[in-house]
């Protein structure tokens, strides 16, 4: 059965979108002549800080913070006695540096500020998977994401236990309802021969298709997509489906889903469940930089 396909992270603040979007975060808090403040009160001084954990949560970001202290100089000296994913209580050292005082200070709101909110991505997500974990059920993130941010806020995902749904438009076949419709009345063809056109065009990419009633279901089954997307059925519409499509292929349920539901969605024995909270919902992790 063909799964998901994994979002590589080796290398993360290699990728070119990544420095563009710590250099454009410097560029907005810097401007063209820096921190002012430090520049006037501090000049050459030295300095030791740590970045603390207020709350518990999932840490996720530490590479990201590390260039941002690279990029405003590389002078800067950084130890990290967690790896990001890990579960971490109030009080816990995320990060030691050393170094200049003014360029700490110049890069501490904007290692916050993507410490912190990866870290709120991340710490969610293991909150729903820990939810359902009982009955093995994926949890999916989805193209719900801050714009330019999509990389980094999967990768928190990630790094909170969930599974990582198609990283844009280009890297998996996702046959909506709008597709089915424009099809069904252009194309003279009946909805599930969608599903082999699309496999035709694209036999490289894993092939999902949305289905809102049982019918389509039924109608799709015989194609067999890798994926059938269950958007806003009942529970017990849930269930039927999900032994309907098992051995044939894998089901995700959609469309609402809050922790409040998670579980007796998971319960209907569907394979994943698919939550646009996980990034576009978050509150931000509680993190400080603190001196020493």
């Amino acid at each position: 059965m063909t799964q998901r396909t994994h979002i590589p992270y080796k290398h993360l603040t290699r990728r070119t979108e990544v420095l563009t979007l710590i250099r454009l975060a410097l560029e907005e808090d810097l401007g063209e002549r820096g921190d002012v403040t430090s520049v006037a009160l501090l000049p050459g001084s030295h300095s030791s800080n740590t970045l603390v954990a207020r709350e518990h949560g999932v840490i996720a970001g530490l590479p990201i913070a590390e260039e941002v202290f690279r990029q405003v100089d590389p002078e800067i000296h950084c130890e990290t006695p967690v790896e990001d994913g890990t579960v971490v209580e109030a009080g816990t050292v995320l990060m030691k540096m050393s170094g200049n005082a003014g360029s700490l200070l110049a890069a501490e709101r904007t290692v916050l500020n993507f410490l912190q909110r990866l870290s709120g991505v991340a710490s969610t997500t293991r909150c729903y998977v820990d939810a359902v974990s009982e009955f093995g059920t994926m949890i999916l993130d989805t193209r719900k994401t801050t714009p330019g941010w999509r990389l980094l806020e999967k990768y928190a995902v990630h790094c909170g236990g969930g599974t990582n749904h198609r990283a844009g438009l280009y890297d998996q076949i996702l046959i909506k309802d709008n597709h089915l419709a424009h099809w069904s009345t252009h194309s003279g063809r009946t909805i599930a021969d969608a599903i082999t056109s699309a496999r035709a065009a694209a036999p490289d990419l894993l092939v999902e298709v949305e289905a809102d009633t049982m019918a389509q279901v039924k109608a799709f089954l015989p194609e067999k997509p890798d994926w059938i997307l269950l958007d806003n059925m009942s529970l017990d519409e849930l269930r039927t489906c999900a032994e309907l499509c098992r051995g044939t292929c894998l089901t995700e349920a959609s469309g609402g889903i809050t922790m409040e539901t998670l579980r007796e969605v998971a319960a209907t024995g569907v394979d994943a469940i698919s939550v646009g909270a996980l990034t576009h919902s978050v509150i931000a992790l509680d993190i400080g930089m603190d001196a020493g």
